[in-house]
């Protein structure tokens, strides 16, 4: 009969479960599309992340046979950033179990797991989209919470100030003209030297729908693309499909890779209005991804994994009602805030 003993099968294990919701298709998300984020699961609750000076200083010109100017050794320091848990939980009661009924092929168990996945997969999502808000906080340099608290500000942690937001000025009727391409190129000139000597593969702009509207449209931009082959889907649909095959907006103007990005969760846009975030990429580690392991007896000191599903009993009364929990713990942030430029339209 069915009954709470069912949640006793290894089928419903914490490594079982999770196991099953790792298998599932992917909800993808765009950064995750475009993969900046390096990801890797690590064995403590905190991440610690070298910062070493690489500024270049002139050497002061001193006589024959005097000391040398002696070299100044680049400070090292380490920082550690703490990860945060991102977890969701469901509810399923003796009734619901009680009125599950086993028909055509499927065993009781199989009819069981179909209803946790499916409890399980709406809550990834949930916390998927969490994770996406987390790494676009990390463009932009201060990490917030779903509330818009504060968590921690990247510019405090490595001790800079963040950059000058950039006016693209994109609805001026009469700019002058190659106004646009040197704005572009200031920030440009702002990234390479916020590298250092580092090299990167291109710059790269996430910007809101409002932004993006002013950009194709501006005549600088009309110009450029008037006789390009792709110009009639860059009016109609996008140009370039991401990996879930939804039409992706992308431009590419004065060195960089324009995108529009739509990612919004109730009502509240992942990219403020009028706004934009430019940043590298080809660079080694700048954005990084660490999940560290759940707060369970079982994944102590294990490398940790990008999702946890676990079921447990519930209240006083553990065979009135079970608990799922999806959650990950993990930070992702920028190692070098001075790479990211903030822009405005206007």
């Amino acid at each position: 009969m069915p009954g709470m003993d069912v949640f006793n099968s290894l089928a419903f294990s914490m490594q079982s479960l999770t196991a099953r919701l790792l298998d599932q298709p992917h909800v993808p998300t765009r950064l995750g599309d475009l993969g900046i984020f390096q990801s890797e699961g690590v064995r403590t609750t905190s991440i610690m992340v070298e910062k070493q000076g690489n500024t270049l200083a002139l050497i002061q010109t001193t006589a024959r046979n005097a000391p040398a100017t002696q070299n100044v050794k680049d400070g090292r320091q380490i920082l550690t950033f703490p990860t945060y848990r991102i977890a969701q939980e469901d509810t399923i009661t003796a009734d619901e179990v009680q009125n599950v009924r086993s028909f055509g092929s499927e065993s009781e168990l199989d009819t069981l797991l179909a209803e946790v996945d499916r409890r399980n997969a709406r809550m990834n999502r949930n916390v998927e989209a969490t994770e996406e808000g987390h790494r676009i906080n990390a463009l932009k340099g201060i990490l917030k919470d779903a509330d818009a608290t504060q968590l921690l500000s990247l510019f405090t942690e490595f001790n800079v100030v963040a950059q000058t937001e950039v006016d693209f000025d994109l609805d001026n009727a009469s700019a002058a003209s190659g106004a646009l391409r040197r704005k572009c190129a200031t920030v440009i000139r702002t990234i390479q030297d916020a590298l250092g000597g580092l090299s990167y593969s291109n710059i790269y702009c996430m910007c809101s729908s409002e932004f993006w509207d002013d950009l194709i449209a501006h005549p600088e931009v009309r110009e450029t693309v008037k006789n390009w082959p792709a110009a009639l889907t860059l009016r109609e649909t996008g140009v370039g499909r991401g990996t879930n095959g939804q039409p992706v907006r992308q431009l590419e103007f004065g060195g960089i890779t324009f995108e529009e990005y739509r990612g919004s969760v109730g009502g509240t846009a992942y990219v403020g209005a009028d706004k934009a975030h430019l940043f590298p990429l080809g660079v080694a580690e700048l954005f990084i991804t660490r999940y560290a392991p759940a707060e369970y007896f079982d994944t102590v000191n294990t490398t940790g994994l990008p999702r946890y599903v676990r079921i447990n009993p519930d209240g006083i009364d553990p065979d009135h009602k079970r608990t799922i929990r999806v959650q990950t713990q993990q930070i992702s942030l920028c190692t070098r805030p001075l790479t990211l430029v903030p822009a405005k339209r206007t």
